[in-house]
């Protein structure tokens, strides 16, 4: 389990500014999932859903949606930056989002982060940019390479 970084004041936050965070453990994103994500967002094209024709795919297997891949940032993020209980954190938006390689079933996914930029307001709330990074263990691209955008208020 990778260390915890613990936000509960700007100070802290403006700490951790460039502080590379992770890898946190890592999760395998089973057919199960991948399943549950097509029928939540009605995305069942075959390379996700249908294992017998994806197995004579490029790939050999089905392959995560991108977006479920990048879904799995809060719950990895969970695991790295610990919010103290009078904070919470909206999400704001995104500046950039790729995959460059798919994940094919039954493939472990971890994630290291960064704190790029805090931008403080005018309130008890700053603005955190965080680039992502959800590797597969022993691949040389990554799966996912997300720069998110988080409002986190209630910092002291």
């Amino acid at each position: 389990m990778p260390t915890q970084l613990t936000i509960a004041t700007l100070a802290q936050a403006r700490a951790a500014e460039g502080t590379p965070l992770g890898p946190t453990s890592p999760l395998i994103v089973t057919q199960r999932m991948i399943d549950q994500f097509a029928d939540v967002t009605a995305d069942h094209q075959w390379i996700h859903t249908d294992p017998e024709r994806a197995a004579a795919s490029p790939f050999g297997s089905t392959i995560a949606h991108g977006y479920l891949t990048l879904s799995l940032v809060p719950q990895f993020l969970d695991a790295l930056i610990v919010r103290a209980p009078h904070v919470t954190s909206i999400n704001y938006g995104l500046n950039s989002v790729r995959f460059p390689a798919p994940v094919p079933v039954n493939t472990a996914l971890a994630m290291s982060a960064t704190i790029q930029k805090v931008q403080p307001r005018g309130d008890d709330s700053a603005r955190l940019e965080i680039q992502c990074t959800l590797s597969q263990p022993g691949h040389e691209r990554p799966a996912c390479v997300a720069t998110i955008v988080l409002l986190y208020a209630g910092l002291h």
